[in-house]
């Protein structure tokens, strides 16, 4: 496969295509259309529609779609039809119990997640099983499942080689071998690991590879392991939902928490999503909200399996109403009814926003995505993540005290006179009628008893003691609207204070911020139109600049080391200096007080799957 493009064809559709096919009309069994239909499903989406035909056909396929598309159906639905001809033609033993299929994924999330999908669409099938293999569960448990016998294996990398050479994941009758969000296993170290997997299976057997996006490592598996491949490619206008109302607010980052109480006392959801950027920010916001009443859980990857599991359930369940967590974390969460995500933290990367915001407004419902961001750095990171996600996103307000309370008391009212007007509930209410009797004998009048219960449930406390000083001094650089992309405002239309007014940044003086910018005048800062390099960032004298043994050539990018100093260190990403990245190394400056321990712990961490080493430089 010299020619990769010149061999294959290109299948694009809009998110305005109109799906005329029915998955009744497709030629598929009787027992998949029943679970397809158990399943709500009518017509196929866009990548389903594509991709199906072709897999169905027996061809390698590269299938380009964004999370949420079907993806699971797209692949699942062909599979499970290749293996009921296999059976129908006799092409295996009857009684054998080895596997045909093998489905890669990134994390144990999303493995477990395909997994539970292919169980409803082979529901019908009392000859195919599913199971999955992960790390951070028994293996012995695994092992068992696997010698029960199963048709699918769906797995993570790393646990799938396990198995492989303890020879308890068989891989001679193998027919089918799928790669789930490719760039992302890819994105994680997982090259090598995958090419091993493909190395073992020699029998004849289809390759389908879905990925949401096609950087040369990925056209390079192709040509190595795919034959004349099908490309599918869906591409949305926009990669966003019309569904989601999408809203940033611009917060003094010293406030953010309240803010976030604030707008859940507003709002009343019942179920929503807040993403941090760290293990350790999610830990703190799931406590501060469980703190205040909120039946909230952090969900993050130091979490056991089998604790993953339970936070998820309880989640689905609607026993835990807030999940506050972290982007690897949350690959694998699929619930149809979050009302709202809001991004705590603005994402490293903006394909991590698509991902976020799009596990709300699914199904038809609408969703709301709120951004909290602070600062120039993250008003420029919200720029990138607009022109990538081809969205508009509009500048909300934070609601005042007064309107939180006087919407909590609407709320509880629609709730009140909802009681009151339910048959069910008649019954239930009679019984407290003696209660009022009671007190009416004491000379307490009903009209007393309901101001009195009124009393008690809507207090008149402010959720908060903030004032709105408090909120926008120090973080909103635009609140009186954008203005363009580059009319951003002069330093003297921000209250005044250096940096935006944030408090001085501890023991940050004048004279430092000022050594950041050079000796030119604050208030001259010509065109800020153009994004900041990273080396506009530094050089202060209280900085050290580190050397790390991973460069271009391993696809290192400046964010990947951004995010991983800030995700395993727990540290600010605005304390973070200049980053330079070159073709075999590449060089980052950090606070002085805090390069000891970032040694520490990054020598034992990873980026992007490769273990790396700090310096001093």
């Amino acid at each position: 496969m010299e020619n990769l493009k010149e061999t294959t064809k290109t299948t694009e559709s809009t998110k305005s295509t109109e799906i005329t096919l029915k998955f009744i009309d497709m030629n598929l069994s009787d027992e998949v259309k029943r679970a397809v239909e158990a399943m709500g499903f009518e017509s196929p989406s866009p990548i389903q529609a594509e991709a199906i035909p072709h897999l169905l056909e027996g061809k390698d396929v590269i299938g380009q779609a964004q999370t949420g598309t079907g993806k699971t159906a797209a692949f699942g639905i062909p599979l499970i039809e290749r293996i009921i001809k296999a059976n129908a033609n006799s092409e295996f033993d009857r009684n054998s119990r080895l596997p045909k299929g093998i489905i890669l994924c990134p994390t144990r999330e999303l493995a477990v997640q395909v997994a539970g999908e292919l169980e409803k669409l082979a529901k019908y099938r009392k000859d195919i099983f599913v199971t999955a293999i992960y790390g951070g569960e028994s293996i012995e448990k695994q092992i068992r499942n696997l010698k029960r016998g199963v048709q699918i294996v769906v797995g993570t990398p790393g646990r799938t080689i396990d198995h492989i050479k303890r020879g308890t994941l068989k891989l001679e009758e193998i027919t089918n071998i799928i790669l789930d969000e490719a760039d992302e296993m890819l994105n994680m170290g997982f090259k090598e690991d995958i090419e091993l997997i493909l190395e073992q299976i020699t029998t004849e057997h289809q390759t389908v590879l879905f990925s949401a996006t096609m950087p040369k490592p990925i056209l390079q598996i192709a040509r190595k392991y795919q034959n004349n491949p099908e490309i599918v490619k869906v591409i949305s206008k926009e990669l966003t939902s019309d569904n989601i109302e999408q809203s940033f607010l611009a917060i003094n980052p010293n406030y953010k928490t309240d803010v976030l109480v604030r707008l859940l006392a507003y709002n009343g959801w019942e179920s929503m999503l807040i993403f941090c950027n760290t293990k350790q920010r999610t830990d703190e916001v799931a406590e501060t909200l469980i703190q205040k009443g909120y039946a909230a859980e952090a969900l993050h990857g130091d979490l056991a399996q089998h604790q993953r599991n339970l936070v998820m359930n309880k989640f689905r369940h609607g026993r835990v109403q807030i999940l506050v967590a972290t982007d690897v974390a949350a690959r694998g969460i699929d619930v149809d009814n979050v009302e709202a995500v809001i991004n705590y933290d603005v994402p490293l990367d903006p394909e991590y926003y698509v991902h976020r915001i799009g596990r709300t407004g699914r199904a038809g419902n609408k969703g709301v995505s709120i951004t909290f961001i602070s600062g120039r750095r993250e008003v420029y990171r919200l720029n990138d993540i607009e022109r990538y996600s081809k969205s508009k996103i509009t500048q909300g307000t934070i609601p005042t005290q007064q309107e939180v309370l006087a919407k909590k008391q609407l709320r509880f009212m629609e709730n009140l006179k909802a009681t009151i007007n339910d048959e069910k509930k008649a019954e239930e209410l009679e019984g407290y009628t003696a209660l009022i009797e009671m007190l009416e004998i004491e000379g307490i009048t009903p009209k007393q008893v309901a101001a009195a219960v009124l009393s008690l449930q809507l207090s008149n406390k402010p959720t908060d003691k903030l004032s709105e000083a408090d909120i926008f001094d120090s973080g909103d650089r635009r609140r009186n609207g954008r203005g363009g992309r580059n009319d951003r405002g002069g330093r003297n239309d921000r209250g005044g204070r250096d940096r935006g007014g944030r408090n001085d940044r501890g023991s940050r003086n004048s004279s430092r911020r000022d050594d950041r910018g050079g000796s030119r005048d604050r208030n001259d800062r010509g065109d800020r139109g153009s994004r900041p390099s990273y080396k506009d960032r530094g050089n202060r004298a209280d900085m050290v600049r580190l050397r790390i043994d991973l460069g271009a050539t391993e696809n290192v990018r400046k964010g990947d080391i951004l995010g991983a100093i800030a995700g395993e260190t727990g540290m600010r990403g605005d304390k973070i200096g200049a980053i330079r990245v070159n073709e075999k190394e590449s060089f980052v400056e950090v606070p002085q007080s805090d390069v000891d321990n970032i040694i520490r712990v990054m020598n034992k961490s990873k980026i992007k799957g490769k273990k790396v080493e700090f310096e001093k430089a």
